[in-house]
């Protein structure tokens, strides 16, 4: 029988975290260990619930995982690799992809659309703040009637009233919304009719956030849809380096990879549930794991994380050198989802009627792995994408 001790690390069949410099690995290890001490305990009560875990917000706080990427405004020390950040969001996303969204929103589209769209004196005002969880952030993008045509469909409308802008439209899907500091806002300004970002406070009148209530899926997350009525913004707090939704775009390039390392993680998660499981379940005098058809589920799952993770690797490198495009980070996304959507499928057989059962968690993983499968651009737009960078053919309508 394996130990407990091989299955840890039986998911990392090629020791790919071997990629990482040694403060690194120290870095995912404290990562580790937070997800197992203070976030597995909790998940299963608030993910049945619907309700998200406040008291993380404080242990995230004292963790020393937030903020690794911006150098110069989160923990001391050099900006952390695009490497550790995704293997980060993979550690996340073993043990709940709830808590690992919230972070990512949080760490990665909150606070990076104010380091790559805001100026200076912006970066000073929030990052700081950011980086040590004091405020907590958000990302207000998705519409009620926007989704994958957001470029082109956005109905979020500001304009501007001298040093003043008002906002006006409605947001949906929105992570961290009904609790965060701060909201960046994307809307159109009605002058130029391009995409402008806003910082939008917490308790600023006219700003509504009511929870999607009966989800089936990343059910931790407290995703909103948010009214804005005559939301007034100063100018002060419009993101100074944002001028198209070219700009915004460049923010989702560099996180639709995070998801991707995100689906890794729920991979992972399922896959070692089920070979802890099929080593200890007996059928017909003997385990799970003696019989052919169960190995074969195992491999195939095994074979697809590490095809995956090999992937994110090069990408990660590519990222670390700054020569990956839209299309690099748009295949991986597209890809390994697929590969996850397989994964917790055979998980989740391999538990038979166990598997819907939530103190298992495999079922958790099953059911959040829908979301992940179409958030930050569905595989059939992520596909487009690749498709007109190798054809040069446009197919999109």
């Amino acid at each position: 029988m394996t130990s407990h001790k091989e299955q840890q690390n039986a998911a990392d069949f090629y020791d790919f975290e071997s990629a990482l410099p040694e403060e690194e690995r120290k870095i995912l290890a404290r990562t580790r260990e937070f997800m197992r001490d203070e976030v597995r305990p909790l998940v299963t009560d608030h993910w049945a619930d619907g309700t998200f875990p406040m008291e993380l917000i404080a242990r995230f706080r004292e963790s020393g995982l937030v903020g690794l990427p911006y150098e110069g405004y989160g923990e001391p020390g050099p900006a952390a690799s695009h490497l550790l950040t995704g293997m980060m969001a993979m550690e996340m996303s073993r043990v709940d992809a709830s808590v690992a969204t919230f972070f990512g929103v949080h760490n990665g589209l909150a606070m990076y659309s104010v380091q790559a769209g805001g100026d200076e004196e912006q970066r000073e005002r929030w990052l700081p703040g950011m980086a040590r969880m004091e405020t907590v952030g958000a990302f207000a993008l998705t519409e009620p009637l926007d989704g994958s045509d957001i470029a082109a469909g956005m109905r979020t409308t500001a304009r501007r009233e001298g040093d003043t802008w008002v906002i006006d439209g409605a947001k949906r899907w929105i992570g961290n919304a009904t609790f965060a500091d701060h909201v960046v806002v994307w809307a159109r300004d009605v002058e130029d009719d391009q995409v402008k970002g806003f910082v939008v406070g917490r308790g600023t009148p006219g700003f509504t956030a009511e929870p999607i209530a009966h989800k089936t899926s990343l059910r931790i997350v407290q995703n909103a849809d948010i009214t804005l009525t005559g939301v007034r913004v100063p100018e002060t707090d419009r993101l100074q380096r944002v001028s198209s939704f070219r700009d915004v775009a460049e923010i989702l390039r560099a996180t639709r990879s995070g998801v991707a390392w995100q689906a890794l993680g729920v991979m992972i998660g399922a896959y070692e549930l089920a070979l802890r499981y099929a080593t200890e379940r007996q059928q017909f005098g003997r385990p799970l794991a003696g019989f052919q058809l169960v190995q074969d589920l195992l491999v195939k799952s095994l074979g697809n994380i590490t095809s995956s993770w090999g992937m994110l690797l090069q990408l990660a490198r590519m990222q670390d050198a700054g020569v990956f495009r839209d299309e690099h980070s748009s295949l991986a996304k597209a890809h390994v989802t697929a590969r996850m959507r397989e994964v917790v499928a055979w998980a989740r057989e391999i538990f038979g009627g166990n598997g819907i059962v939530l103190e298992h968690d495999v079922a958790r993983f099953f059911a959040d792995a829908e979301a992940i499968y179409s958030f930050e651009g569905t595989r059939e737009m992520n596909t487009l994408i690749v498709g007109k960078a190798i054809t040069g053919e446009s197919a999109f309508v």
